[in-house]
């Protein structure tokens, strides 16, 4: 009996991409036989040692999950515990709340686009060997960042880890004076930013579809940020305090990191391609026409044009922070009471790289007594495996090293947070 013909993509360290994370695909005569994204990074048991500790301290603790988003972590942290003690924050308060989400989108948004992504669709084994050839393209991306940080600094206190969010609130609100005195900030930021939709549409987008579930927050009158109903591409419409029951987590023996899957036991896709799929008609105008510009479909299903939505998201971003800078009333407080009691609350928000919800139970004291937070990049482990399994078996064709640069590229579509990675991927092809 003959053997079967099987090549062997062994991945030993993932790059561009936040944290420590590895790849082996099996392919069997043709055949797709085994693929695992292997996450090897030692568990950091945030939830784990926010038990016992008062109800005011996650948005600060959460934050340093990443120093990237943590704006993110704090927003779906307070909305969570604001939720367990019956608190609703609103007006002003609420509009600040999404201007600095809006900082943290540019910010991160034009981070991924420049200096992880772009390299590889021009070519460039990193963001210094982009620069040799595209500078001028690299150095706007990085105005652009800066003044994501700036705003961010504003509103937050700081760039990174923001010290100026608290329960209710803020501890101190800026000024309208101070908020107009960015908008020429921003006015520069929208014209860099419709720059780049232009440039990243024009690269060359390797032909692969998927057709996972589409899931991310919904609200009627805006292109949802905070909060909202959790929705899907196939249906799924239920409340924040719902989530968890059409989604769970599940370990798998090759990671450390939980993997996410629907209630009925499918993958699903969250991030900028599924809010642009259930949410584009609240894009603001001008991104709405940048989009078209750029020959995205109303349900972009190509994971490699992500870049493209991204790019798109950092245009609506730019204009609704102006919208919102404009319009802003400074509030009679910076913070409204939220008075500690007994319950359970859930709060969700759109990280850039998708959905992330907290789970939080309270004691009457305000003692935290559990704790939950689901991060994007594990609801979408599942789905990042099973493109890149059909990716591999769709490009055999193709010699090793080109193998390995598409796996790379494709796995930077979905821009995973692992945490920080520095090496390139060695890949081992064996054949048998």
């Amino acid at each position: 009996m003959s053997q079967p013909d099987t090549r062997t993509l062994s991945v030993g360290a993932l790059a561009r991409v936040e944290g420590e994370g590895a790849l082996r695909v099996e392919v069997r005569d043709g055949e797709l036989h085994h693929v695992e994204l292997r996450i090897f990074e030692p568990p950091r048991f945030f939830e784990a040692f926010l038990r016992g500790r008062a109800y005011t301290e996650p948005p600060d603790i959460t934050a340093r999950i990443c120093g990237i988003c943590p704006v993110a972590y704090q927003m779906s942290a307070c909305l969570a515990l604001e939720d367990a003690c019956g608190v609703r924050v609103e007006g002003p308060l609420r509009d600040l709340r999404r201007l600095l989400y809006c900082a943290e989108w540019i910010e991160s948004h034009v981070l991924h686009v420049h200096l992880l992504h772009a390299p590889d669709f021009l070519g460039a084994d990193s963001a210094l060997e982009l620069a040799e050839h595209h500078r001028a393209e690299l150095e706007r991306g990085l105005e652009l960042k800066k003044i994501g940080n700036d705003l961010l600094a504003l509103i937050g206190g700081r760039a990174v880890h923001p010290v100026n969010v608290r329960l209710g609130g803020f501890y101190r609100v800026p000024t309208r004076r101070e908020l107009l005195g960015f908008r020429p900030s921003l006015e520069r930021a929208h014209d860099l930013a419709v720059e780049v939709v232009d440039w990243v549409a024009g690269f060359d987008f390797p032909d692969f579809t998927n057709d996972h579930p589409l899931v991310a927050l919904s609200t009627p009158d805006e292109y949802a940020v905070l909060g909202g109903r959790v929705v899907s591409s196939t249906g799924i419409d239920v409340a924040v305090q719902q989530v968890d029951q059409v989604i769970v987590e599940d370990h798998v023996a090759h990671s450390t990191a939980l993997h996410g899957r629907l209630a009925d036991g499918g993958q699903f896709l969250v991030g900028p391609m599924a809010r642009y799929a259930l949410g584009a008609d609240r894009l603001r105008p001008v991104a709405r026409e940048v989009a078209a510009r750029a020959g995205l479909a109303p349900q972009e299903r190509n994971p490699f044009r992500s870049i493209v939505v991204r790019a798109v998201e950092v245009v609506h971003a730019v204009d609704e922070a102006l919208a919102l800078v404009d319009a802003y009333e400074e509030p009679d407080v910076a913070a409204v009471p939220v008075p500690p009691r007994a319950g359970v609350g859930y709060g969700a928000s759109e990280a850039p790289r998708g959905l992330l919800w907290h789970r939080y139970e309270l004691g009457e004291d305000g003692a935290i007594l559990d704790a939950r937070i689901v991060p994007p990049t594990s609801q979408n482990q599942p789905t990042i495996e099973h493109d890149l399994g059909r990716l591999v078996v769709q490009n055999l064709a193709l010699d090793d090293r080109e193998l390995t640069r598409r796996c790379e590229q494709a796995i930077r579509n979905y821009d995973p947070c692992i945490s920080c990675a520095t090496h390139f991927l060695d890949v081992e092809v064996v054949e048998v």
